[in-house]
């Protein structure tokens, strides 16, 4: 349910305590859905796919998830392993890391939350070898308080382990955890993990796939320490 809050009213009653909030990386934090749309097509054309598609990979559930389905949806022979299909998309994407940038208005609430202090925390799908890679481009490490990476979980979005292993580091319990996602699997994983959520959507269509998110925001502007305290 989308959370909708009159204008100035925005300082009024606290309705939930929020000690930490737990940043999805990719499409949320940083601005690489063009970059990994690149990547993984490039792949496919490859393999003699034409997806058809500028995005056409699942956000949220990584990228060995992505190639499980599309080997079924494209009827794809191959005799690559997932796991060479997926390395051969990182290598490509981490070709294209030098593009990408920081969703507008992102270090400003990161470093407001900080000063108000609520800890923060980065869960992404993605291996630790390619989040370092984003770190050195960007210098963004220092942002958060904890970071965990696909390597930790046996189990990818939508599965909650991501969020609850997140926020056992921080030392925090889940109810007063806020996550932050750009995905349909990181709201479904927030939400079971009896975390709320705050989808950041790019347009129209991406809106609607984090209907279930309790507040959406086109961008880190429109959202602030106090007003995520309003959320019920």
């Amino acid at each position: 349910m989308r959370l909708h809050i009159p204008e100035g009213k925005l300082g009024l009653v606290i309705k939930m305590k929020v000690s930490a909030v737990i940043f999805d990386l990719d499409g949320t934090v940083i601005a690489d859905e063009d970059e990994y749309g690149r990547a993984f097509n490039k792949v496919l054309s490859e393999l003699g796919v034409d997806s058809g598609s500028e995005y056409p990979h699942i956000g949220g559930i990584g990228v060995e998830e992505n190639w499980r389905v599309f080997l079924d949806k494209y009827d794809i022979k191959t005799d690559k392993t997932i796991e060479e299909l997926s390395l051969q998309t990182q290598i490509e994407y981490i070709k294209l890391i030098p593009e990408i940038t920081l969703k507008d208005g992102f270090e400003k609430f990161a470093l407001e939350l900080k000063s108000s202090g609520i800890k923060t925390a980065l869960a992404t799908s993605n291996s630790w070898d390619v989040t370092e890679k984003v770190f050195d481009t960007l210098g963004i490490q220092n942002l958060f308080d904890s970071i965990t990476t696909g390597e930790e979980v046996t189990i990818k979005k939508p599965s909650p382990q991501i969020f609850e292993i997140a926020a056992d580091k921080l030392g925090v319990p889940v109810e007063e955890c806020l996550v932050i996602e750009d995905s349909a699997a990181g709201v479904e994983a927030a939400n079971s993990a009896g975390m709320k959520v705050v989808g950041i959507a790019r347009d129209e269509l991406q809106k609607k796939s984090l209907s279930e998110s309790n507040l959406i925001v086109n961008s880190f502007n429109d959202i602030t320490p106090s007003a995520i305290l309003k959320i019920d």
